[in-house]
């Protein structure tokens, strides 16, 4: 079982985010991005034991304090229950919260996080654009 831990500061939110490495379904998104062994900023014990790091964030057009905060219990829940399953391991997860998590099913909302987990892809390379034909 995969030790999990938190992503903490805006700057790993955009680092994970800065991949464009995301899967979008009905009742969350996920990003994600294969962490390196250098860029462990303060956690380093669990970047050793190729711990998973997860993020919650649920912007203000969601609803008010209260709305966003429930979806986020409900989306830390649903984490907990199948990143250890699921996760893999030395990646950092950011879970977005929408509108419609806190009306979904909490099993349709755990299985969209299955199938996030398992579509998204963190190890494409990047890609260098097309070629000009030279002249």
């Amino acid at each position: 079982m995969l030790e999990v831990g938190k992503l903490k500061r805006r700057s790993e939110f955009l680092r994970v985010a800065a991949t464009h490495n995301k899967w979008v379904t009905p009742g969350l998104i996920l990003q994600a991005m294969r962490r390196q062994p250098e860029s462990s900023s303060n956690s380093e014990e669990l970047c050793r034991s190729g711990a998973i790091r997860i993020g919650f964030t649920v912007t203000k057009k969601v609803g008010n304090a209260v709305i966003r905060n429930r979806v986020k219990r409900r989306l830390r829940a649903a984490a907990t229950e199948i990143l250890s399953e699921y996760g893999k391991a030395e990646h950092d997860y950011v879970l977005i919260g929408r509108k419609t998590t806190l009306f979904r099913p909490y099993d349709d909302l755990k299985n969209d996080l299955k199938i996030a987990l398992q579509r998204v892809k963190t190890d494409r390379k990047k890609a260098s654009g097309p070629k000009r034909p030279q002249s």
